[in-house]
């Protein structure tokens, strides 16, 4: 079946299988690199996307159910050749060794940071609950978070 998506702002059309999930088809089928297969059963959070505007483990969805869908990967957040003021936090913390979650981190933060743009330490360690590094200490992560709000909040 053709399906239509619309991936970081662009109007796409594939073809999916059945059985294919949101994940294989950005990775496989749109080339889309930073949500990461890691666990395969929504655990690990590598695979995170914005889905209508929600955080959702994209290795969970079908892609069939996905037709019509707005879909946010970090990809999707660099304008211009310029990294989002999220992305920058990330690097300026160190708040990541390998790489591999980071995706699904600044995914999340972004989310997080559109509905509450100043969030307690609480509500940061809520937010990314869903996501897993096995590298590093969340700490830098944490202090990220509050770097981008901080960013976000000027930048207004």
């Amino acid at each position: 079946m053709t399906i239509t998506l619309n991936v970081n702002g662009k109007n796409v059309q594939v073809d999916v299988q059945p059985n294919e999930t949101l994940l294989d088809v950005l990775r496989n089928k749109l080339y889309i690199t930073g949500p990461k297969e890691g666990c395969g059963n929504g655990e690990c959070g590598a695979c995170t996307i914005l889905y209508n505007g929600k955080v959702v483990n994209s290795c969970l969805v079908l892609a069939l159910e996905a037709d019509g869908a707005e879909i946010l990967t970090i990809e999707g957040l660099t304008k211009d050749g310029r990294l989002h003021p999220i992305q920058e936090a990330f690097i300026e913390e160190n708040a990541f060794q390998c790489g591999f979650c980071t995706p699904g981190f600044v995914i999340s933060t972004k989310a997080l940071l559109d509905r509450n743009p100043n969030p307690s330490n609480e509500d940061i360690i809520e937010a990314l609950a869903g996501n897993l590094c096995r590298c590093t200490g969340y700490q830098t992560i944490l202090k990220a978070v509050k770097r981008a709000a901080e960013k976000l909040g000027v930048e207004k």
